[in-house]
C-alpha cells in the first residue's frame, strides 16, 4: 500500500471519529437510557455529576460550553432542571425537552387531604416541599413505559444524526426493550410480596415506580432545605410513625436527614435509602433492580 494511500485511510478514520454523534444528558438516568442506544457506537456524557440535585444546580462555565457544543441535548423539562431553559435559549443545536414526548404516562402531584384552602399543620408532612400540588411528576424516568419511550426518540434522533449506524441504534433499542419486560416481571414478583407494608419517604420522587408496582408510600416526611421542622412539625410526625407500627423510612443518598434519627428514635422502624437517580448504577436496568432492592428488603424484614 502507498504512503498516500496509508496517509488517506488515516484521515478517513479520523473523520469517522470525530463523527461520533455528541448526547449530552441532564441527569444519570437519561445517560443510562442512552447508553443502552448508543451502545456499540457511542458514549453519551452527562451534565450533573453524582449526588447533585436536578431540583437545585448551578451551572458552571464550562458545563454551559458544553450544553451549547454537543450534538444532541436532552432533558427532562422546566418541571425538573430549572436551572436550564435561560442556558437552552442560546443553543442552535437540538435540545429536547422529554416531559413534552408524545405517549408518556404522566402524573401529577396531588393536593394533601384537609387543604382545599392553603394547608393546615398536618399537612405539611403529607406533600413534598420541592413539588407544588397540581404540578407535573417530572420523575418521570421511573416507570419502565416511559423508558421505552424516551429511548425510542433518542434512537430516532441517532439515527437521523448518523445514518450509516441506524440499525444498530434500532437493534439496541430492541434488546432494551425486551430487558426490561423481562426486568419488570421480575420486579412484579419481588415487589408484589410486599404490597400493603408501610413505609415513608424524605422525598416524593417515586410515584411512577410505586405506581408500576402497586406500592404506596405511607407518607412524605419533606422539610424545606433551609428550614428547621418545629417541635409541633415533629410530634405530628412523629405520631404517624407510631400508628403505622413496624415500618421503613427511606431517606435519599449520598446525606441521611438528622431529622430521621429523631423521628425514629424508640419507635419499630427502620431507616433506609432509596436512590432514584441511581448513582451506583452502570445501566438502567440496574437503577430499577436497585430501587426494587433497597425497598423490598426493608419491607421483607418487618
Amino acid at each position: 500500500m502507498s504512503r498516500l494511500s496509508v496517509v488517506v485511510l488515516l484521515c478517513l478514520f479520523s473523520l469517522s471519529a470525530r463523527a461520533e454523534v455528541q448526547l449530552l444528558t441532564s441527569i444519570k438516568p437519561l445517560q443510562l437510557i442512552a447508553a443502552a442506544v448508543q451502545e456499540g457506537v457511542g458514549t453519551p456524557a452527562v451534565l450533573l455529576p453524582p449526588g447533585a440535585s436536578p431540583h437545585r444546580f448551578a451551572l458552571r462555565p464550562s458545563d454551559v460550553r458544553q450544553v451549547q457544543s454537543v450534538t444532541l441535548l436532552y432533558w427532562i423539562g422546566p418541571d425538573m432542571e430549572s436551572f436550564l431553559p435561560r442556558v437552552l435559549q442560546s443553543r442552535s443545536l437540538p435540545s429536547v425537552a422529554l416531559q413534552d414526548l408524545p405517549g408518556l404516562q404522566l402524573r401529577h402531584f396531588s393536593k394533601p387531604e384537609n387543604d382545599e384552602h392553603g394547608h393546615d399543620e398536618h399537612a405539611h408532612d403529607e406533600h413534598d416541599h420541592d413539588h407544588r400540588p397540581g404540578t407535573l411528576d417530572a420523575h418521570l424516568w421511573l416507570l419502565p413505559h416511559n423508558a421505552k419511550v424516551i429511548a425510542a426518540k433518542m434512537a430516532a434522533d441517532l439515527a437521523q444524526a448518523d445514518p450509516a449506524n441506524a440499525a444498530r441504534y434500532q437493534s439496541n433499542l430492541a434488546a432494551f426493550e425486551a430487558r426490561l419486560d423481562a426486568l419488570d416481571q421480575r420486579l412484579h414478583a419481588r415487589l408484589g410480596k410486599v404490597v400493603g407494608k408501610p413505609y415513608f419517604v424524605f422525598h416524593e420522587a417515586y410515584d411512577y415506580f410505586e405506581a408500576a408496582y402497586g406500592l404506596k408510600h405511607a407518607g412524605v416526611f419533606s422539610v424545606a432545605a433551609e428550614v428547621q421542622p418545629g417541635a409541633r412539625h415533629v410530634a405530628a410526625m412523629r405520631e404517624r410513625l407510631q400508628a403505622a407500627g413496624p415500618s421503613c423510612v427511606f431517606s435519599e443518598p449520598p446525606l441521611r436527614p438528622r431529622l430521621a434519627e429523631t423521628l425514629s428514635a424508640g419507635l419499630p422502624v427502620k431507616l433506609a435509602e432509596m436512590d432514584a437517580l441511581g448513582a451506583s448504577a452502570q445501566s438502567y436496568e440496574q437503577l430499577l433492580e436497585g430501587l426494587a432492592s433497597e425497598l423490598a428488603g426493608c419491607l421483607e424484614s418487618l
